[in-house]
């Protein structure tokens, strides 16, 4: 009885062994072995083939990414440029804020073939329109005076400043302080003396005053 025990232990203890080998994981036996494993997985991955392109492709590429820079940015130069001029005035009084004080035509015995605007000593005196400057400095009666040609061929003179900001051969925009006020000359006070001489300088010498209304200007 105690012999047929002991083999029935055996072969259940033989039995449930095999079992609990049957029922552990398969896998490596190493940490070695579980890196090969690794390794080895990858070696059926599909791998991304190099592409590229020439230098020249890509110095081609940077010339045409360059210029077009340059074209939006003198585009938009082109568009601020065109903005300012239309927003610029084209014709201007001579001094702002001047009071009138003699017009044009019989006074005093003599003909005054301009206008006479009064203001401080040195206030701005600015072009009326834009134009070239033909003359500057000295002028009889005048004591200092500027000359102002236009591109529809009329001269403004503007005359008995203090002093002079410009000179023959520039180049001036309506608005753009040209002298400064004074007393110089035949002058009774401080004043600008304008005139406008229709179709250049030897042209009739017109009244100022409908010049400038022509031109959205009022005195």
């Amino acid at each position: 009885m105690l012999l047929a025990a002991l083999v029935l232990g055996g072969l259940v203890a033989g039995v449930t062994g095999v079992s609990n080998a049957s029922d552990a994981p398969a896998g490596p036996t190493s940490v070695l072995a579980a890196q090969m494993e690794l390794v080895t997985a990858g070696d059926d991955v599909e791998t991304m083939p190099m592409a590229s392109i020439t230098v020249a492709e890509a110095e081609a590429r940077l010339a045409e990414v360059a210029a077009s820079r340059a074209e939006r940015a003198a585009a938009e130069a082109a568009a601020a440029e065109a903005a300012r001029e239309a927003a610029r005035p084209k014709a201007v009084l001579p001094v702002a804020g001047a009071r009138f004080t003699s017009g044009y035509g019989a006074r005093w015995g003599t003909f005054h073939h301009g206008i006479d605007l009064a203001a401080p000593m040195r206030t701005p005196e600015y072009a009326a329109m834009d134009g070239v400057v033909l003359r500057a400095g000295s002028a009889s009666g005048f004591g200092l005076a500027v000359y102002v040609l236009h591109e529809n061929g009329d001269v403004t003179v503007y005359g008995h400043m203090d002093s002079i900001l410009v000179e023959p051969g520039q180049y001036v925009e309506a608005g753009e302080t040209i002298a400064l006020l004074g007393n110089r000359g035949q002058s009774t006070g401080p004043h600008l003396h304008f005139e406008v001489h229709q179709g250049g300088m030897d042209g009739k010498r017109i009244d100022p005053v409908p010049w400038l209304a022509a031109r959205g200007v009022d005195i």
